[in-house]
C-alpha cells in the first residue's frame, strides 16, 4: 500500500511570533522555519507502517514556496522514500490545499492519506476533512491510535467526550494529534541518503487547480497584553469587583 503524506512548512515552533508592522500578516523573514508538528506525527505513523510491512511505499508532499523542498528533505530523512513539491508563490488556504492533493490522489492513488489534524501557523484544522469530502472517502480525525487490518483501518479519535474508535474501509484519510506517537529524530546517514531521494516538481496548473485565495485578511493584531492582577481584601470586595469590574457574577 502507497501512503501519501502532506507536509507544510510553518514558522518553527519555538519562535516567538510576531505581527508584520503594517498588520498585514505574521512576520516571516528571517524567521526559522520548520515542518509542521502534526505533519512530524503523520510522516512518523507512515514509516511505522512501513517498517510493520503494511506500507510498501511513502510519498511526501509540500505545498508552495521553494523552500518547501526543505520541509521535503527532512521527511525524507526520516523515512519517506520520495518527494513531491507543488510550487506556487500564492497564500495557500485549506480548500486550495485540499483541491491540489485530490489532483495528486488521483495521479499517486496511495491507500491511505494521513496528514497533521491542523497547521500551527493558522489552527484551521479544515484540510484532512475537505479533502475526504472532495474524494469521497472516509475519514479519520484526530488520531490517537491506528490500527491496519486487511483492507479496514481503525482509528482511535480523541474527542470532547473521550475517546472514539471508528473503523474505516481503505482507501481513507487520517489526521492525526498530538498522542498518536513520538517522531524520531533524523540520523546524519539518512540525512545524507535523503539529498539523493528523488523530489518531483510541479505547478498547480499541471494539476489543473487555480490555487488564487478565497478568504481576505483584513488585518492581522497581537492579542491584548494582560492586566496586571491585584490583591483584595475581603472575600465581599472580591465578589463586588467579580459583579462590577469583571461582570461575571
Amino acid at each position: 500500500m502507497k501512503i501519501l503524506v502532506p507536509v507544510k512548512r510553518v514558522v518553527d515552533y519555538n519562535v516567538k511570533v510576531r505581527v508584520k508592522t503594517d498588520g498585514t500578516g505574521v512576520e516571516t523573514a528571517g524567521v526559522k522555519m520548520s515542518m509542521n508538528p502534526f505533519d512530524e506525527i503523520a510522516v512518523e505513523e507512515a514509516i511505522r507502517l512501513k517498517e510493520k510491512g503494511i506500507a510498501t511505499e511513502i510519498v511526501a508532499v509540500s505545498l508552495g514556496v521553494a523552500q518547501c523542498a526543505e520541509t521535503l528533505r527532512t521527511a525524507l530523512a526520516m523515512g519517506a522514500d520520495r518527494g513531491i513539491l507543488v510550487e506556487t508563490d500564492v497564500d495557500l488556504q485549506p480548500l486550495a490545499v485540499a483541491k491540489l492533493l485530490a489532483a495528486i490522489v488521483a495521479q499517486e492513488h496511495p491507500g491511505l492519506v494521513i496528514l497533521g489534524k491542523q497547521a500551527i501557523d493558522d489552527d484551521m484544522s479544515a484540510t484532512g476533512q475537505m479533502l475526504a469530502a472532495l474524494l469521497g472517502w472516509p475519514q479519520g480525525t484526530f488520531a490517537s491510535k491506528v490500527a491496519i487490518e486487511g483492507e479496514t483501518i481503525s482509528v482511535t479519535r480523541e474527542v470532547d467526550g473521550g475517546l472514539e474508535t471508528v473503523a474505516l474501509k481503505l482507501p481513507a484519510i487520517v489526521t492525526t494529534d498530538l498522542r498518536l506517537n513520538e517522531p524520531r529524530y533524523a540520523s546524519l546517514p539518512n540525512i545524507m541518503k535523503a539529498r539523493k531521494k528523488p523530489i518531483a516538481t510541479m505547478k498547480p496548473a499541471d494539476l489543473g487547480v487555480d490555487p488564487a485565495p478565497r478568504l481576505v485578511v483584513v488585518s492581522v493584531a497581537e492579542p491584548a497584553k494582560r492586566k496586571a492582577g491585584v490583591k483584595v481584601g475581603s472575600v465581599a470586595e472580591l465578589v463586588a469587583k467579580l459583579r462590577t469590574e469583571a461582570k461575571v457574577i
